[in-house]
C-alpha cells in the first residue's frame, strides 16, 4: 500500500512537514495550498526537496467552488484553475483535488454540473493534470460520494475521476458497499481520517475533531476493504483536521499517523479475510484472495494475559517502601546487579527503582505485561514505530524486551508463565521475612496520565502494539476541570489499563503533578483494609456527606454501610456485580488502591470517581 499524508495534518513550516513526513518513512504527500503559500521555498525549490527526501508530490488540494455557478463565476473559476494547474507543472504533480462547491453554487442542474467540469478536464488535459472530484459532507448540492461519481461517469473523460475521503463518507453514515462497484480507473486518490462519534454539525466536526485510524470510531478498516476490492492501487493518504496535532511536534506527529496506516493497513487485510467467500461459508483454511493493492501484514500477537509487575521509580523510596508495607506487600530483598526493590503481594509486584532517580519524586515509569512471545510482539511493536527501551542486564539474568509509550511510560513485554510466577524475580534475594497469611493479590489495574499533545496518540499505541482494545471514553468532573477517562482493555479483563487527560491547566506537567495510581485486587477488601488499618496505614479520608448519599441511592444493610464508612471504604453496584474499593495518600504523583470486585462487576467505581478528585485536590492545596 502506498502511503500518503496530508501536510495539513501538521504542524511546523512546509519545509519541516516535509523533513517529518521523510523521516516517519511515508511515500508521498498531498501539499495543502496554504502551505505552499506561505512558504519561502519556491515550487521548484519543494519540487527538488521532495526528490531529495524520496518523497512523491501525490496531491495538491484544495481547489474550492468550482461547479453549479453562472457563467461569468465560471470563466473566472478556470481562469483561478488554469493558474493552479500550471502551478503544479512547476511542482512536478498531476493530480489536483476539487472539491464539490459550498459557497457559491447557486444552480442544482447535474447536466450543468457535469458541463462545467467538462470543461475543467479539457483544460487540465492540456496540462497533463488529473481532477479528483470529492463530494463534501457538507457539500450545498452534491455532498454524497455516489453523487460525484455519477458526474465523472457524466462526463466521460480521462482526466477526470473522483476522490473518496472517509470522513466525508463515514460521518454522513453513507453506505461503503457500493464503491466495490466504482470504475478502478476513475478512483484518483483515497484519502483517510477517523474521528470519535459527536453529535454536531459536519463541518465543525471535521475541521478540528479529525483524528488518524485507530484513534476515532470509525468503520476504517471496512471503508478500505471496499477500496481494495474496487482494484484501487493509488496512494492511502491521511488527510486530518486537528487542532492538537497542528499544535504538537511535527516529527512525533508524523510516526504517530504513519503507525495509524501501518495499522489500517493490517486491519483492513484482516476484514477483508474475514469477509471473503470462503469465509462466509465457513471455510477459515482458506487462502487469502489477492487483489491489485498488496495490504501487509504485521507479526501476529494475542493479547496480554496479564500484568507481570508495575515499576515506581524514585530518589527517596522511604514512603513507596512504608506504603506498600502497610498495605500487605513482602519486601523480597534488591537485586543483585542494579539498585532495585522487588516487593511483592501474591501474583501483584512493585518494583521500586532508585537507578537515576536523583530528585525524582516517585512517578510509575514501567509496567510489564505477560505476552506468548516476547520477541515477536517486540518486533511487532517496532515495526508501529515504537521506540525501543534499552536495558543493560548480566549474561545470567532476564532479558526483557522493552518500548517506550507515548507518555514515556516503558513497557516490557515479559514471558508469561501458567501459574502466574515471574522467572526473573530469583534474581533478587534477603529480602524480610514474609507475614504470615498475606492475602493474595493481582495488579488489578493501572491509571496513568497522559500530556494533552498524546493522548489520541497513547490510545493508537496500546491499540496497535498490545492488542488493547479501547472503551467508550467517559468524562469525570474535579474541581480543576474534567478529565477524561479512556480505559484500555483486554476482552477477558486480564489487563485493563486507564488513561487519563488532564485538565488544561495540568496539562504541561501532567506527568509530574496530575496524579496516577495502581490498583491491587484481592478477594476480601474489609479484611485487607482493617489489616491495612492495624499496620498504621492512612486512608484517602471520605466525607460523610458521600456515605448519606451512598445510602440513598443503595439502600445498604446499616452494618454493611457503618463497616464501609468506618474503614474510609467506596462502594458501587450494577446489574452483574458490586465493587469495594480505598485509597492511599498519594506519594509524589503515585497512590494506591485496593479493590475487591463481586460477582462479574466489570466497571471502575466511576460514581465514586469525583469523590475521590475532591479529596485528593483538598488533601493538595491544604499542605
Amino acid at each position: 500500500m502506498r502511503t500518503g499524508i496530508a501536510t495539513v495534518c501538521l504542524s511546523g513550516t512546509l519545509k519541516e512537514k516535509m523533513q517529518a513526513c521523510a523521516i516517519a518513512g511515508f511515500d508521498g504527500i498531498e501539499i495543502f495550498e496554504q502551505d505552499l503559500v506561505t512558504s519561502p521555498l519556491s515550487p521548484e525549490d519543494v519540487r527538488k526537496m521532495a526528490a531529495d527526501l524520496g518523497l512523491g508530490l501525490d496531491l495538491y488540494q484544495p481547489f474550492r467552488d468550482f461547479d453549479g455557478v453562472t457563467p461569468d463565476l465560471l470563466k473566472a473559476n478556470l481562469r483561478r484553475a488554469e493558474a493552479k494547474f500550471s502551478l503544479m507543472e512547476r511542482l512536478g504533480m498531476d493530480t489536483i483535488l476539487v472539491c464539490s462547491n459550498v459557497a457559491t453554487a447557486t444552480i442544482d442542474d447535474d447536466e450543468l454540473r457535469a458541463s462545467q467540469l467538462a470543461e475543467l478536464a479539457e483544460l487540465a488535459g492540456d496540462h497533463g493534470v488529473k481532477v479528483a472530484y470529492e463530494a463534501l459532507a457538507w457539500g450545498k448540492y452534491v455532498n454524497d460520494y455516489e453523487h460525484a461519481y455519477r458526474l465523472v461517469e457524466m462526463v466521460d473523460h480521462p482526466n477526470l475521476g473522483t476522490c473518496l475521503d472517509s470522513f466525508h463518507i463515514l460521518s454522513r453514515d453513507w453506505d461503503t458497499a457500493p464503491i466495490e462497484d466504482i470504475n478502478a480507473e476513475k478512483i484518483f486518490f483515497v484519502q483517510v481520517a477517523d474521528a470519535p462519534k459527536l453529535s454536531m454539525d459536519v463541518l465543525s466536526w471535521s475541521r478540528h475533531y479529525r483524528v488518524f485510524p485507530g484513534e476515532g470510531q470509525f468503520e476504517l478498516a471496512k471503508f478500505m476493504g471496499h477500496v481494495v476490492r474496487a482494484g484501487y492501487t493509488g496512494p492511502v493518504s491521511l488527510e486530518v483536521f486537528n487542532d492538537v496535532f497542528r499544535q504538537s511536534d511535527v516529527e512525533r506527529t508524523a510516526v504517530d499517523a504513519m503507525r495509524s496506516l501501518i495499522w489500517l493497513e493490517e486491519q483492513s487485510a484482516k476484514w477483508l479475510e474475514s469477509t471473503s467467500e470462503d469465509s462466509a461459508a465457513g471455510n477459515g483454511s482458506a487462502s487469502r484472495r489477492r487483489y491489485p493493492m498488496e495490504l501487509a501484514t504485521l507479526p501476529k500477537v494475542n493479547e496480554p494475559a496479564g500484568f507481570n509487575f508495575a515499576e515506581v521509580k524514585a530518589d527517596d523510596t522511604a514512603q513507596l517502601e512504608k506504603l506498600l508495607g502497610q498495605l500487605g506487600f513482602e519486601f523480597e530483598g534488591r537485586h543483585r546487579t542494579k539498585d532495585v526493590q522487588l516487593w511483592t503481594m501474591g501474583q501483584a509486584r512493585v518494583i521500586i527503582n532508585e537507578q537515576a532517580a536523583q530528585h525524582a519524586e516517585p512517578a510509575i515509569a514501567a509496567l510489564g505485561f505477560d505476552v506468548d512471545s516476547p520477541v515477536i510482539a517486540s518486533a511487532r511493536a517496532q515495526q508501529l514505530k515504537a521506540p525501543v527501551v534499552a536495558r543493560k542486564v548480566q549474561a545470567d539474568e532476564e532479558v526483557f524486551q522493552g518500548i517506550s509509550a507515548p507518555d514515556s511510560t516503558e513497557i516490557f513485554l515479559c514471558q508469561g508463565s501458567p501459574d502466574g510466577t515471574a522467572a526473573w524475580t530469583h534474581e533478587f534475594g534477603e529480602g524480610l521475612e514474609h507475614v504470615s497469611g498475606a492475602q493474595n493479590a493481582v495488579i488489578d489495574h493501572v491509571n496513568l496520565a497522559q500530556p494533552w499533545q498524546h493522548f489520541d496518540e497513547a490510545v493508537l499505541f496500546y491499540t496497535s502494539a498490545l492488542a488493547l482494545e479501547p472503551q467508550p471514553f467517559a468524562e469525570v468532573p474535579s474541581p480543576s476541570g474534567l478529565v477524561r477517562s479512556q480505559v484500555m482493555e483486554t476482552s477477558d479483563g486480564s489487563v485493563r489499563l486507564v488513561l487519563n487527560l488532564a485538565p488544561a491547566q495540568q496539562a504541561q506537567t501532567a506527568r509530574k503533578t496530575y496524579q496516577e495510581h495502581i490498583a491491587f485486587g484481592v478477594n476480601d477488601l474489609v479484611g485487607a483494609a482493617r489489616s491495612a488499618r492495624d499496620r498504621g496505614l492512612e486512608f484517602l479520608q471520605i466525607p460523610a456527606n458521600y456515605y448519606e448519599d451512598l445510602d440513598a441511592r443503595f439502600d445498604l444493610e446499616p452494618e454493611f454501610l457503618a463497616t464501609l464508612k468506618e474503614l474510609n471504604l467506596l462502594y458501587d453496584r450494577d446489574a452483574n456485580g458490586e465493587f469495594l474499593h480505598f485509597y492511599t495518600a498519594t506519594v509524589g504523583s503515585v497512590f494506591f488502591e485496593m479493590v475487591e470486585r463481586r460477582g462479574n462487576y466489570d466497571g471502575y467505581g466511576a460514581p465514586n470517581a469525583p469523590v475521590r478528585h475532591a479529596v485528593q485536590y483538598d488533601s493538595l492545596h491544604r499542605i
